[in-house]
């Protein structure tokens, strides 16, 4: 109860501002991208499309290596986090000489020791939800190479004996499932950085926050990646 003392009221509003932007982009991304194309649900198109192909093709080697390509970078991102939790942990350590050094530069808010270690915390935070999605994420491709790995083979799909698009389908779902929960982990990557600016000071959060939102708009909604995505010829 101490950090509700201590913690003035614009430093509330600024963390209630940034965490409410970034619940309701995530939402907005998901529910308003179905109307107008974002570009998750854009490449999902293409994942349903691989999952068509990956059922005509007999042996599935090519599939194989593309699942665990893309598994490897959650991975990576997976262990980078780690990297970080542990930096952080460690900055708990020495939060003294931290906050030392962030008070020497120009225009920072001063703010007592306990609300500097409960900032980090705030930070510690983001990247243990960024590790648990990506960790889920890897999961999930797993579970696509197990589905494409129980494909029937593609002559029993020509003849008849199994539903080729319902398999599809199934296996698209699955790897779309897997590169959404990898973005999601992205982007706490993203609202991380707008969260270190409220070591500035709480506008500067609210700041960073809002422009984090922007760059992640343009990137999924107009981006120029996403317009090639969209060509119907393909």
């Amino acid at each position: 109860m101490k950090i509700i003392s201590l913690l003035p009221l614009v430093d509330w509003l600024a963390m209630g501002f940034f965490f409410a932007m970034w619940i309701g982009y995530a939402l907005f991304a998901k529910y308003w991208g179905r109307h107008e194309r974002s570009l998750i649900a854009t490449t999902n198109r293409y994942r349903a499309l691989w999952m068509l192909q990956a059922t005509a093709r007999d042996p599935r080697m090519l599939d194989g290596l593309i699942t665990q390509n893309l598994s490897q970078t959650p991975s990576f991102f997976s262990s980078t986090t780690i990297i970080i939790i542990g930096g952080l942990l460690a900055l708990m350590g020495t939060t003294d000489k931290a906050a030392e050094l962030v008070r020497d530069i120009p225009f920072v808010t001063q703010t007592p020791m306990f609300v500097f270690e409960f900032k980090i915390l705030v930070l510690l935070g983001i990247f243990v939800y960024a590790f648990f999605r990506f960790s889920w994420s890897m999961r999930q491709y797993t579970f696509v190479a197990l589905v494409i790995g129980a494909m029937p083979p593609a002559k029993e799909f020509d003849d008849g004996l199994h539903d080729r698009k319902k398999i599809a389908d199934r296996a698209g779902a699955l790897v779309g499932a897997a590169a959404e929960t990898f973005n999601d982990g992205l982007r706490a990557y993203y609202f991380s950085f707008a969260a270190m600016a409220w070591f500035l000071s709480p506008l500067a959060l609210i700041a960073a926050t809002a422009l984090v939102v922007l760059i992640l708009f343009g990137r999924e909604f107009r981006s120029d990646v996403l317009q090639v995505l969209r060509d119907e010829r393909f």
